[in-house]
């Protein structure tokens, strides 16, 4: 191998790893928060959930 081509390698070796090209990027992790209050003839009622969300992953808890 020659030294241009050495060079030529090197210098687009350093900019494919200065611009951080390792992969997909990665969703952020994005919350979600739901209240509720019902009435009804049996009373009133009051509900709601916490959940987290990230890329085709879902967490959800009602209470």
């Amino acid at each position: 191998m020659t030294v241009i081509k050495r060079i030529f390698a090197l210098i687009a070796l350093s900019t494919l790893l200065a611009c951080g090209a390792d992969g997909e990027p990665v969703p952020p992790v994005e919350s979600t928060v739901s209240a509720g209050v019902g009435v009804s003839s049996s009373g009133v009622n009051v509900g709601g959930a916490v959940g987290l969300h990230r890329g085709p992953v879902s967490l959800y808890l009602g209470f």
